[in-house]
C-alpha cells in the first residue's frame, strides 16, 4: 500500500486546525447534574508517571490537570470517581507486546502520590485490570449496571490511544449496542501518551511511536465516533 503524502499532510493540518478550536466545559454546567456524571481516570499510575520501563514524562504532565478536574468536580457534589488500573499477573501475556510494567503489589502499579493525597482519595473506586481493555474487567460493567443514572462518563489518563481510548470507545459502543443515552466526554488536556522517536526505536529495535500524532490522530477518531473530545473541563 503506498500512502499519498500530499493528501495525509492536508489532513494533518485539518487535525491540527481541530484541535486548535476544541471548546472548554465548565465544571459547573456539569456538575450540575452530579448523580449523574462519572469520571474514570485510566493508569494514572507510577509505572507510567514516575518510573520503570513504560513511564513517560508526557503522561506524568496531565497528574495535575487531572487532580484539579477531580477536586472540582468532589467540590460541586460530583461523587462518582473511578480508577482503572494495571494491576498485571507477573507472568501477563500483555507482557510479549509491552515490556512487564506494572505488576499487582508493586510500586509501579501504585496510583500516583497526587491522587493517593486527594482528602477523598478512600472515597474513590478503584478497578484493577490485566490489559489494555478497561471493558474487560467485569468490575466495570458492573459498576455501570449498579449505576444506571450515571448519564455522562469524563474519560481521562492515558494512554491516549491505547487504554484511554479503550475505554472511551467502550463507554460510546456500549451505549450504542444498547439504546443508552450517553454522554462520553474526554478533556484533551487530562489525556497524553508517551513518545518514542523513529531514531531511538530503530537502535532499540523496537516499534516507534510518534506521540504528537498519534495523540492528535486517537483524539480525532474518538470524535468521529461520537465521543465529545475538548479541550478540557475547568472549573473558570
Amino acid at each position: 500500500m503506498k500512502i499519498n503524502t500530499t493528501k495525509n499532510h492536508e489532513f494533518l493540518q485539518f487535525i491540527e486546525d481541530w484541535l486548535a478550536q476544541l471548546k472548554t466545559l465548565r465544571v459547573a454546567e456539569l456538575a450540575a447534574f452530579g448523580d449523574e456524571i462519572a469520571i474514570v481516570s485510566v493508569d494514572l499510575l507510577k509505572g507510567f508517571c514516575d518510573f520503570g520501563p513504560l513511564s513517560s514524562p508526557r503522561v506524568a504532565n496531565i497528574v495535575v490537570p487531572t487532580t484539579a478536574l477531580m477536586t472540582s468536580l468532589w467540590q460541586y457534589g460530583v461523587r462518582h470517581i473511578l480508577l482503572s488500573q494495571d494491576a498485571h499477573d507477573a507472568n501477563a501475556v500483555e507482557f510479549s507486546a509491552f515490556p512487564p510494567h506494572c505488576i499487582r503489589g508493586s510500586a509501579e502499579a501504585e496510583t500516583v502520590d497526587a491522587i493517593r493525597d486527594l482528602p477523598f482519595f478512600n472515597q474513590i473506586t478503584i478497578l484493577e485490570k490485566n490489559s489494555i481493555a478497561s471493558d474487560l474487567n467485569v468490575q466495570l460493567s458492573e459498576w455501570i449496571h449498579n449505576h444506571p443514572k450515571v448519564k455522562s462518563y469524563i474519560v481521562v489518563g492515558d494512554c491516549t490511544d491505547l487504554c484511554t481510548y479503550q475505554l472511551a470507545m467502550f463507554l460510546r459502543a456500549s451505549a450504542n449496542e444498547h439504546q443508552v443515552e450517553r454522554r462520553v466526554i474526554v478533556p484533551a488536556d487530562c489525556v497524553a501518551t508517551y513518545d518514542l522517536p523513529l531514531e531511538v526505536a530503530s537502535a532499540a529495535k523496537v516499534m516507534p511511536h510518534p506521540g504528537d500524532l498519534l495523540h492528535a490522530v486517537f483524539l480525532y477518531h474518538m470524535a468521529l465516533n461520537g465521543i465529545e473530545v475538548v479541550a478540557g473541563i475547568h472549573a473558570k
